[in-house]
């Protein structure tokens, strides 16, 4: 006999096997009195509820069953089920996201049925939830800047949990205070239209950089195969992403900014930090058709990212947190590298981009003098680009 099991849980199976439902669920209504963490009794119990039609009391059961276990994947399931059953549709949408941030990988084959209708009712809720935000702020969003009705709008999205907050978290150098945003907004950088204004310069002369005898064209990653870094396994010291620097840890490289004058002329106008053996940067950054960028995070908060894309073909894409959008040609962005962010080129030709990094905007001219004299004379992630 399994004394972990209740007797009365015992012989509850065996009046249910003999069809005698009702006493099985008197025994098993006992059962759970005596055990109450035990969820196997809760959800035996719902089961002979909801069979008798009493959804009520089926519902009751499952949230003993959920008191024992709340992460139960099949009690969150049932429960959202008999929510519906009673006509709380909202209620039993809402709980079916619930169950279905715990389902399992794999399926079980008998649920997969079930688990369809949940996803499906999961939509409606969140599709029901953006359009009433929607409504409630639609005279503030009409009163509102682009870059307000984007935040806006991410609220929204965050609420109704198609997206979640995403944060700074530099793998070496976090200065407190600044904000974190994925893409920041252009007003911020008056440079921004004279950069791109600049494009077609800029893509003659990467034209003439990456055709010339001495340029140094080279792997973007390139790091000691014995550093626990897995994510760039399959892109280290690859050909499929390359750079041509044209300012690298704070020095020119003389091979490539020489055949780029334009190029040059256009950084020189960005704010870029000036850092002994660390900045300023700028690159032009070559994917190769069929290549993704994994996940990834920059080493220090206190600059931001600039892309000017050059040659964007068909399927390139770029994510930062929960945004992600689409290169065009001569659009300049400015983000957040220290967010989680990833990139890809399912094209079928060369993706060709210009990177420059900035000062991040919040930081005063005497926390910028800081920032230098303290990543000077620091040594760590010393020879990482930042």
């Amino acid at each position: 006999m399994n004394h972990d099991i209740p007797h009365s849980e015992i012989e509850a199976d065996a009046a249910a096997a003999r069809q005698d439902f009702g006493a099985a669920r008197q025994l098993l209504q006992r059962a759970v009195a005596e055990m109450p963490g035990r969820l196997e009794g809760w959800m035996k119990l719902a089961a002979m509820c909801r069979a008798a039609g009493d959804v009520d009391a089926a519902l009751e059961a499952v949230s003993g069953a959920l008191r024992a276990d709340p992460y139960d994947f099949v009690a969150r399931l049932l429960k959202a089920n008999l929510l519906e059953k009673t006509g709380a549709a909202e209620r039993a949408r809402e709980a079916y996201g619930e169950a279905l941030a715990q389902r399992p990988d794999p399926i079980p084959p008998h649920l997969v049925s079930m688990v369809a209708h949940a996803e499906a009712q999961y939509a409606l809720f969140i599709s029901d939830t953006q359009r009433r935000l929607a409504d409630a702020t639609v005279d503030v969003v009409s009163r509102a800047t682009p870059a307000e009705a984007a935040r806006i709008a991410r609220f929204g999205t965050n609420i109704a949990r198609v997206t979640k907050p995403y944060h700074s978290e530099p793998t070496h150098f976090h200065y407190p205070g600044l904000i974190e945003r994925e893409f920041h907004d252009r007003e911020d950088f008056s440079w921004l239209e004279t950069l791109e204004a600049a494009t077609d310069a800029i893509a003659q002369e990467f034209e003439a950089v990456v055709n010339a005898e001495r340029a140094e064209l080279v792997p973007y990653i390139q790091y000691s195969e014995d550093l626990p870094l897995r994510q760039w396994k399959a892109l280290n010291k690859s050909r499929d992403w390359t750079a041509i620097h044209l300012l690298q840890n704070g020095h020119r490289i003389e091979a490539n900014a020489a055949h780029c004058p334009r190029t040059m002329e256009a950084i020189a106008a960005i704010p870029q930090p000036r850092i002994r053996d660390r900045t300023p940067n700028a690159m032009f950054s070559l994917l190769a058709p069929g290549t993704r960028i994994p996940p990834h995070v920059g080493v220090a908060n206190i600059r931001l990212v600039c892309h000017l894309p050059l040659i964007v073909p068909d399927g390139c894409w770029f994510r930062v947190g929960a945004e992600t959008r689409k290169w065009k040609r001569g659009e300049a962005w400015v983000f957040d590298d220290t967010i989680e962010h990833e990139a890809a080129n399912d094209g079928e030709k060369l993706r060709v981009i210009l990177i420059v990094d900035c000062w991040h905007p919040g930081l005063s001219p005497t926390e910028q003098e800081a920032v230098a004299a303290a990543m000077s004379a620091s040594d760590v992630g010393l020879g990482k680009s930042i």
